[in-house]
């Protein structure tokens, strides 16, 4: 632990201190936090309790854990905690407020209009149950367009009629392609999605790690026959959600693995095969944003709209091509 003098002996006995309340707002201020966006938090909180400068430079991770300890203590009684994940690609520890019991969706009612609520179901529902997610496309993200189409797109309520099931058009959550786009910024700015270079929103690691529990109960479930249809799917090593990395080269097997998680696994595992089927890894069948730029039908588009083809050191799918 950075050595930030003399610790007020509230502190050191486990004491909540004026330190502490101020880290606290600074986090629900910002929703999420890393190590790196913490440390200015908290050299400054250090500077004012100790009456000394104390640089970002000298906030180590014992110091962020030793706030969060004290926070999450608070937080219990409200059913509220702050964990923790890694990002899918930088493998970045990223910090979020979660809350351990209410439905998350019914949370957003707090700070969104029924008709934004809505919108951001339907947004899910294109992400893990519509067309970029189904066959051999597990993107699980939507392209700025799409997500703009999804506000447009009338909502379909399954309504009871006798022994029948009936849909019934609905105008709710249907948006216009400013307020859309609106939405999109602000789910962006509250940490909730991700928006990529190349423009694809998918959900963010605070999304992955509130929603999580939801997401598993809503898109995986059994069909008409008895066979199960997992749309949320886990990273074989390190089993959290994976909605970027890669499959194995054979459709039916379930093994996914973070592009993060692969070396390591595979080192350990001493074979560069699937844990699961024992088919060879190649490293070319992709989960994520690049199961639709690697596709042949996305590069012959940008292609066609005068873009240069972007190529993958590893993107001959061996006639699977992502489609």
């Amino acid at each position: 632990m950075a050595d930030l003098g003399p610790m007020p002996v509230s502190m050191s006995m486990g004491g909540y201190t004026d330190a502490n309340r101020a880290f606290l707002q600074a986090f629900l201020a910002r929703s999420v936090l890393t190590l790196e966006t913490a440390k200015p938090v908290i050299a400054a909180i250090s500077t004012v309790r100790d009456g000394r400068e104390v640089q970002a430079q000298d906030i180590t991770v014992d110091d962020l854990n030793h706030y969060i300890s004290a926070a999450n203590r608070k937080l219990s009684p409200l059913d509220l905690e702050i964990r923790s994940t890694f990002h899918q690609q930088t493998r970045e520890r990223v910090y979020g407020l979660v809350n351990t019991t209410s439905d998350p969706l019914t949370q957003l009612a707090t700070t969104y209009t029924a008709d934004e609520i809505i919108y951001v179901k339907k947004l899910l529902d294109a992400m893990f149950d519509g067309q970029n997610n189904k066959g051999r496309r597990e993107a699980m993200c939507l392209s700025g367009i799409e997500a703009i189409q999804v506000g447009r797109a009338q909502n379909r309520r399954e309504t009871q009629d006798g022994n029948e099931n009936a849909t019934q058009p609905s105008a709710a959550g249907m948006l216009g392609a400013r307020d859309a786009e609106a939405m999109l910024n602000k789910l962006l700015d509250e940490g909730w999605l991700e928006k990529s270079r190349l423009g694809f929103y998918s959900l963010s690691p605070r999304a992955l790690m509130e929603l999580k529990g939801w997401l598993v109960e809503t898109y995986n479930e059994e069909d008409e026959d008895g066979q199960r249809r997992d749309k949320i799917k886990f990273c074989h090593a390190c089993k959290e959600i994976i909605t970027v990395g890669q499959r194995c080269p054979r459709r039916e097997c379930s093994c996914r693995l973070h592009d993060i998680c692969t070396q390591n696994f595979f080192r350990m595992q001493r074979s560069q095969t699937c844990p699961i089927c024992k088919t060879e890894w190649d490293g070319q069948h992709y989960v994520g944003e690049k199961a639709i730029t690697t596709s042949e039908s996305y590069q012959s588009g940008r292609r066609r709209s005068g873009h240069r083809p972007r190529v993958d050191p590893g993107a001959e799918h061996s006639g699977d091509g992502n489609d």
